[in-house]
């Protein structure tokens, strides 16, 4: 929102501060100014002239004319290619050494053959719009010589205000004038409280079908003058708000929603047939809007209509059939209040924003509309000749709500004293209505602010408007803490041990789309956002694994050949359910905790891990849980499986105790082809709760035993049949070997002819010693030689000869 200092003053007339002071104050009272903007202070030099004689240049590509230009003082020569004046017009004539807006110096010089002394300004050149189709004529009793800055009042400051969802009122000037009169102390010159004519009988037929539109005030205005232009100031107004002047009835219209902030729309009432009724759409009916887009209405598209058919989307534009055009001379102005949520949903469907579906989708006051309609007809009257017609005024609106408000709510919440007196007086500030003595005060909201709720919102304004800055900061003092729990622990534990082996922590967004769900969900459904960020990420993720396979796919795009990542966090299994919506006013009652708890999808932690280049092998990824459950206390097994996304024979599940609690494998090539993915990707993922919910039962570790005798290390090499798992072989072994066993692992896998057809070896190092002696040759033989028995009879192994 736009406001000009000047159309400020004229609703705060005692205001003085400059216009960098009243942004100040706004930011304290909780509203953002982006910016200050400074009009006028740029142009030097420029003066009315009036233009004595116009000669057609011709030989030239494009028309040019040449023309003296009479300043008071003497006459100029000047070369211009607008078209749009003519001999006696009145203009803004720069002179040499003038200077315009962006720095623009203007100078005598040669062009065209002539000698052109200045330059005739349009108005983007004087900075009043950014574009503009012609030079700009002035009124004809302008005088001449004058300054164009002081004759047309260019010298201006304007607020560029962010104005947020809660607080619509504040899309007009009036809104804005509230604040700094109440931030400053000053009186509210109200032009919403200006007097309105009263319903008539005769007034134009209006009806109601829809509880859309709570509020419709008609007025009939006729014998309006088309060709009457619309004053300077209020054209000056518009451009300093981002508006560009079109004609008076539709300037009108916009200065008054301007001003007040109840968007207004004019018909043609000689085109409308019958009376106005507001309805919905009806299946199959169309509307050509002012836009000149024909436009398949929806049915539930509140829309203003007549005998004929829908003449206006509600709230957000009206038809071309009952536009105001260049010959209208009779009007039916619209002033209404239509529901928030019905114009956004319209808009949004049309996409058709405009500044009128803005402000009724904020919440217009709907107290406002006669008072809007009053303002527009009487500067029609004044400026375009017209006279003031009948009125209509349907009125259903509900009673504004009554709300108990404890006048200690502000302390409690905000941690500093307030007095009683100054929360009711900032309530009162606000527009409230208070009554009461006690503890507890009835407080009835003003009816421009829709969004005063409840205890929260009243409480807000009061603290806002006595200023954020008056809270004290207060750290508070934390009892002395016990350290992390042991789970905790252990997670941390887990992370640990993933970088450890060579793995780069990262975090990813839990949003996923439905080919991820496909690739990696486990068959059921995933929970859907009700407002995501993107329509393409919808759902959150049943796996770690899309997002680390996103952050894999980008880093692998940007050069880097070996990528190792690894991420812990939840992930959302089931589609969850609907839950009651706790209020603000205390914490959640045990029932709505249980309804929340209820409605939530399971969220268990996983652990996920991928891999490309180098360090990527079905094997490593398998390794990276073994390891995690390492770290834990646990053994997880590995067992070979087949199963989606992964590569037939390169995939395994990790068991623990019997029980899946893991995968890891090299991902298939159709898949890694669909997502992007370098060649020969691997991932794994662990549920890490049941990891650590299995850690945390374990007996505490006892610190080994260290010693200071030297270990005895040897190496077997086992032939097995194909399909017998390297990990069933290892069990054997460890089983089989005995307390002296200090480490075993696999370190070769061999299949050749030496081996035979269907088999192939297994060599492992074993790693013997004893607390308190050197071991003897004895001794560790005869616990390899009952390892390998072990193996023989578990699993058939032999020893390779």
């Amino acid at each position: 929102m736009r406001v000009p200092l000047s159309w400020l003053r004229t609703l705060v007339p005692a205001l003085s501060a400059s216009a960098d002071d009243v942004a100040a104050a706004l930011v304290r009272a909780g509203l953002e100014v982006e910016q200050v903007h400074r009009y006028g202070d740029d142009v030097r030099s420029v003066v009315v002239g009036e233009v004595l004689d116009v000669e057609e240049l011709t030989g030239f590509k494009k028309p040019i004319r040449f023309c003296h230009v009479d300043v008071g003082t003497r006459s100029h020569e000047v070369v211009c290619g607008a078209r749009n004046f003519a001999a006696g017009d009145r203009v803004a004539f720069a002179l040499p050494g003038a200077s315009l807006p962006g720095g623009f110096e203007i100078a005598t010089r040669q062009t065209y053959g002539r000698t052109s002394d200045g330059m005739i300004c349009s108005e983007a050149e004087l900075g009043l719009s950014d574009e503009s189709d012609g030079i700009l004529v002035l009124a004809p009793d302008a005088p001449l010589g004058v300054d164009v800055v002081e004759h047309l009042s260019l010298r201006d400051e304007v607020l560029d205000i962010a104005v947020t969802p809660d607080r619509g009122y504040t899309l007009s000037v009036r809104g804005v004038a509230r604040e700094v009169a109440t931030a400053f102390g000053l009186e509210l010159v109200d032009p919403g409280l200006a007097p309105a004519a009263p319903a008539t009988d005769d007034g134009p037929p209006v009806t109601l079908q829809d509880d859309g539109c709570t509020r419709y005030v008609a007025r009939l205005v006729t014998g309006l003058d088309p060709a009457a232009p619309s004053p300077a100031w209020l054209q000056r107004r518009l451009v300093l708000a981002g508006m560009r002047p079109i004609s008076l009835a539709v300037d009108v219209t916009n200065h008054v929603m301007l001003e007040l902030g109840q968007p207004l729309h004019a018909f043609d009432a000689d085109r409308l047939q019958g009376g106005i009724t507001v309805r919905r759409a009806l299946a199959g009916e169309r509307l050509t809007t002012l836009d000149g887009k024909d436009r398949a209405l929806d049915e539930a598209d509140l829309v203003i209509a007549d005998t004929s058919g829908a003449v206006a989307v509600a709230g957000v534009m009206g038809g071309a059939a009952t536009e105001v055009t260049a010959t209208t001379t009779t009007l039916l102005l619209e002033s209404a209040r239509f529901e928030p949520v019905a114009i956004a949903k319209t808009a949004r469907r049309h996409r058709l924003p405009s500044e009128a579906s803005k402000r009724y989708e904020r919440g217009v006051d709907p107290a406002l509309a006669p008072a809007a309609a009053e303002a527009a007809v009487r500067l029609l009257v004044e400026h375009g000749g017209a006279t003031a017609g009948p009125v209509t005024d349907v009125d259903s609106r509900p009673a504004q709500p009554v709300l108990a408000f404890p006048v200690g709510a502000p302390e409690r919440i905000a941690g500093r004293p307030y007095a009683r007196d100054v929360v009711v007086g900032r309530l009162q500030d606000v527009g409230c209505t208070v009554t009461g003595e006690g503890d507890v005060v009835e407080v009835v909201p003003p009816s421009w602010r829709p969004d005063l709720t409840g205890t929260a919102e009243l409480v807000e304004e009061v603290v806002r408007l006595e200023g954020y800055d008056t809270i004290p900061v207060a750290l508070p003092s934390a009892p002395a803490g016990r350290g992390l729990t042991r789970q905790q622990g252990l997670r941390r534990t887990a992370s640990r041990a993933l970088a450890a082996g060579g793995l780069v922590e990262v975090v990813t967004p839990p949003f996923v789309g439905e080919q991820a769900v496909d690739l990696f969900g486990a068959g059921g459904p995933s929970p859907r956002l009700v407002n995501p960020l993107s329509a393409e990420q919808a759902l959150l993720r049943p796996s770690l694994l899309p997002g680390l396979l996103a952050a894999l796919a980008r880093n692998a795009s940007r050069g880097l050949a070996d990528v190792a990542l690894f991420e812990t966090g939840p992930v959302f299994l089931g589609a969850g359910g609907s839950a009651p919506t706790p209020g603000v006013d205390g914490p959640p009652t045990p029932e709505q905790r249980a309804a929340l708890d209820a409605a939530l999808p399971a969220q268990p932690r996983h652990a996920g891990v991928v891999l490309t280049g180098a360090p990527a092998s079905w094997d490593a990824a398998v390794s990276a849980l073994v390891d995690l459950g390492r770290a834990l206390g646990l053994v997880l097994v590995p067992r070979a499986l087949q199963q989606d996304p992964f590569h037939p024979g390169r995939c395994a599940e990790l068991l623990l105790d019997g029980r899946r609690v893991g995968l890891a494998g090299e991902l298939h090539p159709r898949v890694v082809a669909t997502l992007g993915l370098p060649a020969r990707t691997c991932a794994a993922e662990a549920d890490l709760d049941v990891l650590v919910e299995a850690a945390a039962a374990l007996d505490p570790v006892r610190a080994p035993v260290v010693s200071h005798y030297p270990p005895s290390s040897v190496d077997v090499a086992l032939v097995v049949e194909a399909a017998v798992a390297a990990a069933d072989v290892e069990a054997a072994l460890r089983s089989g070997a005995g307390e002296l066993l200090e480490d075993l692992h696999l370190f070769d896998v061999f299949t050749g002819p030496q081996v035979g057809e269907g088999r192939r070896s297994l060599a492992y190092a074993l790693r013997f010693r004893a607390p308190d002696r050197t071991l003897t040759d004895v001794e560790v033989l005869g616990a390899r030689d009952a390892a390998v028995a072990l193996a023989g009879e578990r699993t058939g192994a032999v020893l390779r000869a």
